[in-house]
């Protein structure tokens, strides 16, 4: 008798857990958008992890966005600051990896050109160099984020950012290899040095990363 009700008992645990993780995951799966005029996007969970020392949990608390270089006036501005001061944008971009997978997803964010002209750059200003709270950089010329209407983006598919994706920000370099696409951005530096080499790029990557173009030097 008393192992029957032992067997009762797990017996209902288990079934409660499988559905309130089916229930969880029912529900992501309702928020999260997968289809946006007319396109269908694939699912944040088609991401695959490839950061250089994992994902970072960054402290808001004491985040600022730096905008520093070549710049009239330079920018240290909180999260918040940045969200409420730019005007939002979204828009479908598919991503490519070197490793040979490709994501379409809707990412949403200010553009870099609004924040540049407010940090006034200067006209030796020639690259934009990103710097990453896990001490990642690499770096796009000013002419093509101009060109492009580049983004920095704080939500995908609808979310947030999670933090294994690169919350607070991440630059969607449309056009660009992933390697690219800097996550967990804390400075954006204006620079003269347009030969500049990041982290992948001075491992032998191709310092342009367009996906139109050799991935390798």
């Amino acid at each position: 008798m008393i192992k029957m009700l032992i067997f009762n008992l797990f017996f209902f645990f288990a079934v409660s857990v499988f559905i309130a993780g089916f229930l969880v995951a029912d529900e992501k799966m309702n928020k999260e958008i997968r289809s946006y005029q007319g396109k269908n996007l694939s699912s944040i969970d088609d991401f695959r992890e490839n950061s250089i020392k994992g994902p970072r949990k960054v402290d808001l608390k004491s985040y600022h966005l730096e905008v520093t270089g070549l710049v009239g006036k330079p920018l240290s501005l909180t999260y918040e600051e940045a969200l409420a001061g730019f005007k939002s944008q979204r828009k479908v971009i598919r991503m490519y990896c070197v490793e040979g997978w490709k994501l379409d997803l809707l990412w949403e964010g200010l553009l870099l050109k609004d924040l540049l002209e407010k940090a006034e750059v200067k006209p030796g200003g020639k690259n934009v160099i990103f710097h990453s709270d896990d001490g990642f950089t690499t770096s796009i010329e000013l002419e093509y984020i101009l060109k492009k209407n580049l983004m920095l983006v704080y939500k995908i598919n609808g979310f947030v950012l999670p933090p294994e994706r690169g919350f607070p920000f991440q630059v969607a370099a449309e056009g660009k290899w992933g390697y690219k696409w800097a996550k967990w951005v804390t400075k954006i530096e204006i620079s003269s040095d347009v030969l500049y080499k990041g982290f992948w790029e001075e491992r032998g990557y191709n310092r342009n990363g367009d996906v139109s173009g050799p991935i390798f030097e």
